[in-house]
């Protein structure tokens, strides 16, 4: 089987954050990694070039797949945030929980697993933590170490 493309790297967190371009994001990706830290309380890993993980599972797909990927995180591109809420797409329970706080956000978009904000000043940050502790939570449930 293939390597997956997205692995951990050596590049420390913090360092990719204080590169980050235009000022405005970089400033973003600060205040995403202490909300963050502060809801797994694990410190961050680069995923590839671009994405800042917490905590990591591993799970095996029903084509015969296996997958190491981070339990949540986040990517501050240049034309939007990307949050990676893994719980939500893992689990039927906790993604019926999303769709509600999703309600409550603020201006967003979404794909299977991520949620798209183009700045923290169009959404409510006390629910996107709250987005990030049920996804959190549901993959501490599922994929307990």
């Amino acid at each position: 089987m293939a390597e997956p493309k997205t692995r951990i790297t050596a590049t420390d967190p913090l360092d990719y954050i204080a590169s980050v371009e235009p000022e405005r994001r970089r400033e973003e990706g600060q205040i995403l990694d202490a909300l963050f830290r502060r809801v797994t309380g694990e410190a961050p890993k680069m995923w590839g070039p671009t994405i800042i993980g917490y905590g990591t599972y591993r799970t095996t797909y029903a084509s015969g797949r296996d997958v190491h990927w981070m339990r949540t995180g986040f990517s501050p591109r240049k034309a939007k945030l990307s949050i990676y809420l893994m719980g939500s797409y893992c689990d039927d329970a906790t993604s019926a929980r999303t769709a509600e706080m999703l309600a409550r956000l603020g201006k967003h978009s979404t794909g299977k697993s991520c949620l798209y904000i183009n700045t923290l000043a169009d959404v409510d940050m006390a629910v996107l933590e709250e987005l990030v502790a049920a996804s959190w939570d549901a993959m501490a449930r599922l994929y307990p170490e």
